[in-house]
């Protein structure tokens, strides 16, 4: 299994430079976030139209303006 997160020598050289508390946070962190971009990767679904055509009717339906 591929392990995700930073090396010891990086989690040491977070501690060293920002102090032990915040270096240990932002590694766990990283950790985390590494470990769902795997998981998000792992379990992504490719979407293929079958309906050959409708692609421009479809947009229209469903734009979403941003907030």
């Amino acid at each position: 299994m591929k392990t995700t997160g930073l090396t010891y020598n990086s989690r040491k050289a977070l501690m060293n430079n920002i102090g032990e508390a915040a270096g240990t946070e932002i590694a766990n962190l990283i950790s985390q976030m590494a470990a769902e971009i795997e998981e998000l990767r792992r379990t992504k679904v490719s979407v293929t139209r079958i309906v050959p055509g409708n692609e421009d009717r479809y947009r229209e339906e469903y734009v979403e303006e941003p907030v």
